[in-house]
C-alpha cells in the first residue's frame, strides 16, 4: 500500500538554493572515506578504538594545507575522539577541543598517555596476565556498574574476567599513564565482548542475550571472552607502539587543550578572535542518540542513569527526546550581561525563511499523521536553534582572516528534505562570515528504504562547507 504524501511549499528553500547555487560544487579531493572515520582504519589509534562519529585525519591535513593561510590555533567545538586536534597538532597547530560526551575525552586522554608508554611495558603485563586467571581476581568493587540499558550485556564469565582485569590494573599497575592505557584497552573491547552492536540510533541485541527481545532475531556472530579480547587488544597496541614513531619530533608538535562540556556553555567563555581555524562535524539532525549507542562505555566510565539522562539533554538536540534550551540559553546570556546577543541570535533564527518553511512543512506532516514520530518537528526546531547560537559563537571567536570548515549531512523526514548545509551557511552569513564554498560528495547519502518506497530514491547532499571571516582592509593613509 502506498504511503500517503503531502504537498508543501518549497519556495523559500528554492530561493535559498538559487542564492547559494554558484558556491555548491563537488571536490575531487573528497570521498566518503575521507569525510568519515573510514580512512582512519589504517592508523594505530583508530585500530584500538572504533569511533565512527568523526572524520579522517586526511581531511584535516587537506584543509589545513589547502585552505589555512598560516599556522595558529585550531578549534573543534564538537571534538568527538579528537581527530582534528591530533592531526592539526602533528602539523604544528595548537588545538582546543570541546566535547560533552565523556567517551571522547577519555579516548583522547588515553591517546596522550600512549605517547609516554613503551611497548615493552605492555608486553611485561601481558606475560603476567597470561600466567593468571582473571576470574580469580574479580572483586565486588570492580563489578561492571550497569544501568538499565546495559543490563544483560555480557556473559557471566566475561563480567568476572572484566572485574578481575580492572582489579589487576588498579592494584598491579603503578604507572598512572600505563594504567590509563590498560584501562582504555578494556574500554575499547566492551562492544566486542558484549551481546550488543552499535547500530545508528540504538544498540542491537544478539538473540543469546538474557534480555526479553522483540522483533527479528539478530545474530552477532562469535563473541569472544573478555580474556581473549583483551590479550588481542593489548598485543595490537604493543605492536603499534613498537613500530615506527607515531609522532613527529616533540619540538614540532602543537599543544592540545581538551574542554569537557557543551559547546553552548564553553564557546561563550572563549576570548573573541583568538582562533584561526575551526574544523568540526556537529551531531547530525538524524535522531541518533549517542548516549544509547555508547551506553556500555558511559557505564564503564561511571555514568549512572541520571548522569546519562543529563548528558542526553546537554548534547546538541538531535533526538526526539531533547527538550528545548531556549530558557537555558536566555539565562546563560543574561548571567553574562549579554541579553542583546541572545536577542540577536534568536532573531536570526526566526528570520531564516527556508528554515521556517521547513518547520511549517514538518508540522503539517505531523498533523496529517505522516511522521513516524510526532516529536520530529520539535527536534528539528531545537537542532537549528542551538546550532544558530553555536555558529554565532564560532564567528565571534574566529580571528579575521580565519576559516570554518564544517561537515554535515542533509536529512529528510516524510519525504521533506531539510537543507541543513544551506540553512547553516545562511546563519553564518548573518553573523558576518563569508560563505566561500559548499562542497558535496559526488555520491550522496540515500534515504531509508521506507522513504524510498513512499517518495522514490533521492540522494541527500553530504557536504563540507567553508566559511571565512573577512580580514579588515588596510587603512589608507591620506597624504
Amino acid at each position: 500500500m502506498q504511503e500517503k504524501t503531502l504537498k508543501s511549499s518549497s519556495h523559500a528553500r528554492t530561493d535559498l538554493h538559487n542564492r547559494l547555487a554558484h558556491l555548491i560544487a563537488t571536490n575531487p579531493a573528497f570521498d566518503r572515506s575521507i569525510v568519515s572515520f573510514q580512512a582512519n582504519k589504517r592508523e594505530p589509534f583508530y585500530r584500538w578504538f572504533r569511533y565512527k562519529e568523526g572524520f579522517s585525519s586526511h581531511l584535516v591535513h587537506y584543509c589545513l594545507t589547502a585552505i589555512a593561510r598560516h599556522k595558529g590555533t585550531l578549534l573543534d567545538p564538537f571534538a568527538g575522539a579528537g581527530a582534528a586536534l591530533f592531526a592539526s597538532r602533528e602539523l604544528g597547530w595548537n588545538a582546543t577541543g570541546v566535547e560533552v560526551l565523556p567517551v571522547g575525552p577519555y579516548a583522547m586522554q588515553a591517546r596522550l598517555a600512549a605517547e609516554a608508554i613503551h611497548s615493552s611495558q605492555i608486553e611485561r603485563h601481558l606475560r603476567r596476565l597470561a600466567a593468571c586467571d582473571l576470574s580469580d581476581m574479580a572483586a565486588e568493587q570492580y563489578e561492571f556498574p550497569h544501568i538499565a540499558i546495559t543490563e544483560g550485556a555480557f556473559p557471566r564469565k566475561t563480567e568476572q574476567q572484566l572485574s578481575g582485569y580492572l582489579s589487576y590494573c588498579h592494584h598491579q599497575v603503578r604507572d598512572p599513564q600505563l594504567r590509563r592505557l590498560l584501562l582504555f584497552a578494556a574500554f575499547s573491547v566492551l562492544e566486542d565482548v558484549s551481546y550488543t552492536r552499535k547500530d545508528g540510533q540504538y544498540l542491537r541485541w544478539d538473540h543469546r542475550s538474557p534480555r526479553q527481545l522483540s522483533g527479528r532475531a539478530f545474530d552477532k556472530g562469535p563473541i569472544p571472552e573478555f580474556g581473549q579480547a583483551i590479550v588481542r587488544k593489548l598485543n595490537s597496541i604493543a605492536e603499534d607502539l613498537s613500530g615506527a614513531s607515531l609522532l613527529p619530533p616533540p619540538s614540532s608538535l602543537g599543544a592540545i587543550d581538551i574542554r569537557i562540556g557543551s559547546s553552548l556553555d564553553v564557546l561563550p567563555t572563549l576570548p573573541a578572535g583568538h582562533v584561526h581555524f575551526i574544523l568540526t562535524s556537529p551531531p547530525y539532525c538524524n535522531r541518533y542518540d549517542y548516549t544509547r549507542t555508547y551506553a556500555l562505555e558511559l557505564a564503564f566510565l561511571g555514568c549512572d542513569a541520571n548522569h546519562v539522562k543529563h548528558l542526553r539533554q546537554q548534547m546538541l538536540s538531535c533526538t526526539v527526546e531533547n527538550r528545548d534550551k531556549v530558557d537555558y540559553l536566555r539565562e546563560s546570556y543574561r548571567i553574562r550581561s549579554d541579553l542583546s546577543t541572545f536577542s540577536r541570535v534568536d532573531q536570526v533564527f526566526s528570520n531564516q525563511a527556508a528554515l521556517q518553511e521547513t518547520l511549517d512543512a514538518l508540522q503539517a506532516h505531523k498533523e496529517a499523521g505522516l511522521l513516524n514520530n510526532a516529536n520530529i518537528p520539535r527536534m528539528v526546531w531545537n537542532y537549528f536553534y542551538e546550532m544558530c547560537f553555536a555558529i554565532y559563537e564560532m564567528a565571534r571567536v574566529l580571528a579575521p582572516g580565519g576559516y570554518v570548515v564544517m561537515i554535515n549531512d542533509n536529512v529528510r523526514y516524510a519525504g521533506e528534505e531539510v537543507p541543513v548545509d544551506l540553512i547553516l551557511s545562511d546563519f553564518a552569513s548573518s553573523f558576518g562570515l563569508a560563505v566561500e564554498r559548499i562542497w558535496y560528495l559526488p555520491r550522496g547519502k540515500g534515504n531509508s528504504s521506507q522513504q524510498m518506497g513512499a517518495h522514490g530514491r533521492q540522494e541527500l547532499r553530504k557536504s563540507v562547507y567553508v566559511w571565512s571571516k573577512p580580514a579588515p582592509e588596510p587603512r589608507q593613509l591620506r597624504m
